[in-house]
């Protein structure tokens, strides 16, 4: 009976083992993402953690097959739960991992994104701050960029409007509020409005610059969102202009 129990035991620790291992993994991946936002580690230190998760993930998700056809083989109920667990959550964790390798493969690698790539908007009030946090440069180099933003967001072009500029200025300040982002600075007689976005994971921030011109007593919307940190966006600056557009068109 003792040798029984003892062999009970052994198996139990291994099929828990797996599980705890799976929720390691689920948990790295908010914890590093919310430890970078509230300042305690640097996103390097939240990357490191993801990445922590992703390995931890892949090692329980195999391990985790082979003891999953074991205890059904092998008839061993107790330890059933424990292992699929542990075999879903791993699941959703490389999945996870794999939605975000894909996006990032399917988009160019760049960060700096507008509508005019001849004459981008630029910065003012926000310029001073993304220096004192060591952010991107704000540079746009139209013959490395321009070719890439152009091939993969053709949708970000000029927004040509009947609206008057001040009446579409206004609007452009409503319409980035509303897309959840800090209005910084507006400065009617530049026909410009900057704004922030953060990102509720990480706490990333893009800066965004509106540009109004007047033409013929219409306007002409220039926008420009630029990552503070990173090489890629993942496509989310082209995807915040092109709603911004979209906005202003209605």
């Amino acid at each position: 009976m003792e040798a029984q129990a003892a062999a009970t035991d052994t198996k139990k620790w291994w099929a828990n083992a797996l599980l705890i291992g799976a929720v390691l993994a689920v948990v790295c991946l908010p914890v590093g993402a919310l430890g970078s936002k509230m300042g305690i580690w640097p996103f390097t230190g939240g990357f490191m953690l993801l990445g922590v998760g992703v390995v931890l993930a892949t090692a329980v998700f195999f391990l985790g097959v082979i003891a999953a056809v074991l205890v059904f083989v092998r008839k061993m109920p107790a330890e059933r739960g424990a292992v699929l667990t542990g075999v879903v959550l791993s699941l959703l964790v490389l999945m996870f991992a794999g939605m975000q390798i894909s996006t990032a493969t399917s988009v160019p690698a760049i960060h700096n994104i507008t509508t005019d790539t001849l004459d981008p908007p630029q910065f003012d009030k926000l310029v001073a701050v993304r220096e004192a946090e060591s952010a991107n440069p704000l540079t746009y180099d139209s013959a490395k960029l321009a070719p890439l933003q152009q091939q993969a967001y053709p949708q970000v072009k000029p927004l040509i409007s009947q609206v008057p500029p001040a009446q579409m200025l206004d609007k452009a300040v409503a319409a980035l509020e509303s897309m959840g982002l800090q209005v910084v600075d507006v400065n009617p007689g530049a026909g410009r409005v900057e704004a922030t976005h953060e990102t509720f994971w990480f706490g990333f921030k893009d800066d965004v610059v509106v540009r109004v011109r007047n033409e013929g007593g219409g306007s002409v919307v220039d926008v420009r969102s630029v990552s503070r940190v990173g090489e890629s966006d993942l496509g989310k600056n082209a995807e915040r202009i092109t709603e911004l557009l979209a906005r202003l068109q209605s």
